[in-house]
C-alpha cells in the first residue's frame, strides 16, 4: 500500500500551489518570468556578472525548475535544504554598476522582491490566462501561499505581495526602475536564439520559438515597449495561450511527470495516489481550506 502519513512539505495537497505547479504551462510560465525579471537592471547585472547564463542558460532553467519543484513537492526538510544553498550561494556574490562603479550584493531584499515577484506573477498570469481554473480568490491564496517560498530565499514575508491587489501595486512601484539595457537584450537574444546542436536547429525553430515567442508575446504593454517588440493584441495572445494550454493538458499528466526530476511521482509515492495534483481539485480544496482553523496559513 503506498504511504498516506509522509511529510507534505512546504505547501501540501491542499494548497493551490500543489495543483497549478503541475500544469505543463508553467513552461512558458517560467520563460516569461525571465523575460519580465531581466527588465531590472540591477537584477538582471546580478545573473550575468556572477554566471555562465550565456553559455549554460539550460542548466540555469533547470536548476530553477528543480528548486520550484523541490519546494513544491519535496518533503520540509528538502524545501529548507534548497532555500538554504540559495541563501548561501547568494550571500556569497556581487555586481558591479559599470556606470557608477558602485558594488552591490545580489541578496539585496528589493532584488529578491524582484525576481519573486516577477517568477511568481508570471506563473499566476500564464495559468489563469491559458485556462487553469483559478477563480481570484484561488490566485490571492495562491500570493499569500508563496510568501513561503519567499522565506526560503531571504526575504521577509511580511514584505512579500500576499494578494493580487498588493503585487499590482508593487508592479507600479517598480515600474520606474525597468529598462531594456545590455543584458536584458542578451537574455532576449537568448531566449529567441538558445544555442543547441546543429541538429537540434530544426527542432528549436519550429518548438522553442513557438513557446519563447508565446511567452514573450503574453507580458505586460510596458514589458514590450521596453524591449522594443510589439506583440499581437491581447485577444490574440490569450487565444494562443489557451490553445496551447489545451493542447498540453491534453498529454497525460503521467508521461509528462516521467520526465526527470519527477518531483510529482515521489511526492505520490510519499503520501499516496489522493495526492495526485489536478486542477479539479482547486475548487473542492479551496473550500476546505476556508474552513475556519484548517489550511496552511498565510
Amino acid at each position: 500500500m503506498a504511504a498516506t502519513d509522509g511529510d507534505p512539505g512546504l505547501f501540501g495537497p491542499s494548497s493551490v500551489t500543489w495543483q497549478a505547479h503541475g500544469d505543463p504551462m508553467m513552461w512558458v510560465a517560467g520563460v516569461r518570468a525571465l523575460y519580465l525579471q531581466a527588465l531590472h537592471p540591477r537584477a538582471v547585472r546580478g545573473v550575468m556578472q556572477n554566471s555562465d547564463f550565456r553559455h549554460d542558460a539550460w542548466g540555469r532553467l533547470m536548476r530553477t525548475a528543480g528548486f520550484v519543484g523541490t519546494t513544491t513537492y519535496g518533503t520540509t526538510e528538502a524545501a529548507e535544504r534548497a532555500g538554504a544553498r540559495v541563501r548561501k550561494i547568494h550571500r556569497m556574490l556581487g555586481a558591479t554598476d559599470p556606470e557608477t562603479g558602485e558594488r552591490y550584493g545580489v541578496d539585496e531584499p528589493a532584488l529578491l522582491l524582484w525576481v519573486h515577484c516577477a517568477e511568481i506573477g508570471s506563473y499566476l498570469h500564464v495559468l489563469r490566462r491559458s485556462g487553469f481554473p483559478l477563480t481570484d480568490a484561488h490566485a490571492d491564496r495562491y500570493l499569500a501561499e508563496h510568501r513561503h517560498s519567499a522565506r526560503l530565499v531571504g526575504l521577509d514575508p511580511a514584505s512579500v505581495p500576499g494578494n493580487r491587489a498588493e503585487l499590482a501595486a508593487y508592479f507600479a512601484r517598480v515600474r520606474p526602475e525597468l529598462e531594456a539595457g545590455a543584458e536584458a537584450h542578451e537574455v532576449d537574444d537568448f531566449l529567441l536564439r538558445p544555442p543547441v546542436h546543429p541538429l537540434l536547429v530544426p527542432a528549436r525553430e519550429l518548438l522553442w520559438r513557438r513557446v519563447a515567442s508565446l511567452a514573450y508575446d503574453s507580458l505586460p504593454p510596458y514589458a514590450h515597449q521596453l524591449y522594443g517588440r510589439p506583440a499581437p493584441p491581447p485577444a490574440t495572445v490569450t487565444r494562443r495561450l489557451r490553445a496551447t494550454g489545451t493542447l498540453l493538458r491534453r498529454v497525460p499528466a503521467r508521461l509528462r511527470w516521467q520526465l526527470p526530476p519527477k518531483h510529482i511521482l515521489r511526492a505520490m509515492a510519499r503520501l499516496g495516489p489522493a495526492a495526485r495534483p489536478a486542477p479539479y481539485k482547486i475548487g473542492r480544496q479551496a473550500a476546505i481550506l476556508d474552513r475556519p482553523g484548517e489550511g496552511a496559513a498565510d
